[in-house]
């Protein structure tokens, strides 16, 4: 029950949203499936966009049997157990190969996250392409950039301030199982400084930075699933911080603070 003292955050996720194919609009797709569903977009709404129908309207998607791998793909193909054409995908994608053993492959993407095979998938790609066995989908390459365009144009539309993230499952260190993680902002904080603030008991806070973003992306991939669920898109309403410009590079931890790497 809610009532006037209490908080609450409500995710609502598009349901029957249609097979995304390369040069599809995703706002578009958005506006027009709220609308067939009396869903209505609110002034300070986000919405959680899973990478997946992003990659694929870019059309990110590449064919094993059109790759050439190098040296260092064959190198990390024996280590990894992995194809090699597909390991020379995963380095296209990379800054560099932080880890590589039996199945696995930890890099730090292009765009500065730490993710394994590069956030390269295979699942749920549904290419135009008989060949589906060979056919992996890349991230989107600039997911920033992609989140602004779709807020741009959703906020256009409606008049309505909004917050756009774009999120991908990751692993984490330490941790079994995968979690909704952000890798596109636009309009919303990836972090919120909460340096200063006094606690219950008027002690400042020292060290706590929250990131916001990330919360909310774990949340919404609770209601997206990882199979057969087909919800790519979750409105999220009562975001508890003020929206500002962000990126997500703020998320990541300068290397020279990095005690793990």
């Amino acid at each position: 029950m809610t009532t006037k003292n209490s908080k609450k955050i409500e995710l609502f996720g598009l349901l029957n949203f249609p097979l995304v194919r390369p040069g599809d609009d995703i706002a578009s797709l958005i506006l027009d499936l709220c609308k067939k569903n009396n869903l209505e977009i609110k002034d300070q709404d986000i919405l959680v966009i899973t990478q997946k129908i992003i990659s694929k309207s870019e059309n990110r998607y590449r064919i094993l049997s059109l790759v050439k791998p190098g040296f260092r793909a064959y190198y990390y193909s024996l280590i990894s157990g992995k194809d090699p054409r597909f390991v020379q995908l995963v380095l296209n994608e990379s800054n560099r190969v932080l880890r590589a053993k039996k199945n696995t492959l930890i890099v730090e993407h292009k765009n500065g996250f730490i993710c394994a095979n590069a956030g390269i998938d295979h699942s749920n790609t549904d290419p135009q392409s008989d060949n589906n066995e060979e056919t992996y989908l890349l991230l989107p390459e600039n997911p920033d950039l992609s989140a602004e365009i779709i807020r741009q144009r959703i906020s256009s539309d409606l008049r309505k301030q909004i917050g756009v993230l774009i999120i991908d499952s990751h692993g984490r260190a330490w941790r079994n199982g995968t979690i909704g993680m952000t890798i596109g902002i636009s309009g919303i904080p990836g972090l919120v400084d909460l340096r200063g603030n006094e606690d219950l008991f008027g002690f400042k806070l020292k060290v706590t930075m929250v990131a916001a973003s990330d919360e909310l992306a774990a949340g919404a991939s609770l209601l997206m699933g990882q199979s057969k669920e087909g919800i790519p898109v979750v409105i999220a309403r009562g975001f508890p911080y003020k929206l500002r410009e962000g990126k997500m590079s703020e998320l990541i931890r300068p290397k020279k603070e990095d005690l793990f790497r």
